[in-house]
């Protein structure tokens, strides 16, 4: 069983940053882990991937130039630093253990930590 906790999640104002962080308990078979997220009232759009090795990354056309994804295989940890920050990117955030980028496919994914954004 794998298990993924996300946190880092909060409040802030439209042009803030924020660092989320996931800890999984185990490496899964799949090459990317990643993020996604839920909006409220919205489908669940994808964030970012990143490969086994931290070599490959994938951002959602949103996230490229405002959010960068790290991993540590030493500490089984994916980050996801968000900057300038926006009301659209209000949602519920979801670390995933198995992603597949292509098909937006999600596997092994937590509660989800909480991301809030005003004007």
């Amino acid at each position: 069983q794998v298990q993924v906790q996300e946190s880092g999640g909060g409040l802030v104002q439209a042009g803030a940053s924020l660092r989320l962080s996931c800890k999984i308990s185990r490496r899964t078979f799949s090459r990317y882990m990643g993020w996604f997220r839920k909006p409220p009232g919205k489908d669940r759009d994808f964030v970012a991937a990143i490969s086994r090795n931290g070599d490959s990354t994938v951002y959602a056309d949103s996230a490229k130039g405002r959010f960068t994804i790290y991993r540590d295989n030493n500490k089984n940890t994916i980050d996801l630093q968000m900057s300038n920050l926006k009301p659209k990117d209000t949602a519920v955030c979801h670390c995933a253990a198995a992603i597949n980028p292509i098909k937006y496919e999600y596997n092994y994914s937590g509660q989800g930590t909480k991301v809030t954004v005003s004007s």
